[in-house]
């Protein structure tokens, strides 16, 4: 029987997939995502463990899901660890196997709090790293953890993680490589590529930062830009930053869709809400945080969807 651990890509997907890893260290890192978890999970034979870090359940599979994680947990464990918002049609309850589910707090917080009776005491910073890097650090449980650390240094080596991991969207032996480091209780300081990569790439984001007006587009309340070369959540970021809008929406076109990041700094607008009403409509899926989401739609409906996004703002 074997033993998996399907994760995000992203720096709490890392840390919380690390931490899980170091709980299961037989186990296999593969990483995932909403869209793809159905496919990537048809590889887990009868009798596997199975831990899921950091994946949102696609609305547009949500049944086959469901029905999935019933498979499996059927005749091995299954564990589902996230923090994003449910669909409207599931309830915590009725997610087959062990959940450990509830917003506002990162992957890794959760995954930590589960896995911990289990861990060297030091791992609880690869907690704090993922906390840091999805915004989620306001925590009762991340405050507590912090008062074992210098803040600075966490915050030091997490910037080090989140920025290293730049542009490496699908280079899944460097951040399985990340994770099994991390799971030994080794801080990303001490991975000489990822300290190269962080600076490579935290000097490329000054660059970006003063090139990026040129590129922006302006719809209503909406700043976008499309196919500019650089991560796609910080593009958005800095498009409505920078156009002082409400939200900013960054896409790449990839196979006739349109993958895009929204970013929002208004507390009365919730994304993954409005993602999850009108991409489905589009012919596409979306979802994710109510101030940080994805969005995924053909290529065709993309000034649609920029249109119907403005409406619900």
């Amino acid at each position: 029987m074997s033993e998996w651990i399907f994760t995000h890509g992203d720096g709490d997907g890392l840390c919380a997939g690390s931490i899980a890893l170091a709980a299961k260290p037989h186990s296999t890192v593969f990483f995932t995502h909403p869209v793809g978890l159905l496919e990537d999970l048809e590889q887990v034979k009868p009798g596997d463990s199975v831990i899921i870090c950091d994946i949102s359940l696609s609305q547009s599979h949500i049944s086959e899901i469901l029905e999935r994680f019933r498979e499996i947990s059927k005749t091995g464990n299954l564990i589902y660890i996230d923090h994003h918002p449910l669909p409207a049609s599931v309830k915590k309850q009725s997610i087959p196997g062990q959940v450990l589910h509830k917003t506002g707090s990162s992957a890794s917080e959760l995954a930590y709090i589960l896995f911990h009776g289990e861990l060297n005491p030091f791992l609880s910073r690869n907690a704090l790293y993922g906390a840091i890097a999805d915004y989620l650090d306001d925590t009762p449980v991340v405050h507590q953890l912090l008062k074992r650390w210098d803040k600075r240094t966490i915050y030091l080596e997490t910037g080090i993680l989140v920025q290293g991991i730049e542009g490496l969207k699908r280079d899944h032996e460097f951040k399985r490589h990340i994770v099994q480091n991390l799971a030994k209780n080794f801080p990303p300081s001490l991975d000489r590529r990822l300290l190269e990569l962080a600076i490579e790439n935290t000097h490329r984001e000054e660059v970006v930062i003063r090139e990026l007006k040129d590129y922006i587009q302006i719809y209503g309340k909406i700043a976008y830009v499309l196919n500019f070369p650089f991560s796609l959540g910080k593009t958005a970021i800095y498009a409505r930053a920078l156009a002082e809008k409400v939200v900013g929406v960054a896409g790449e076109e990839r196979k006739g869709f349109i993958d895009m990041s929204l970013r929002t700094g208004e507390e009365n607008v919730d994304l993954n809400n409005i993602l999850r009403d009108i991409a489905p409509r589009l012919g596409g899926s979306g979802g994710g945080h109510p101030a940080a989401a994805g969005a995924r739609i053909p290529k065709q409906n993309f000034q649609q969807f920029i249109r119907k996004l403005n409406e619900a703002l």
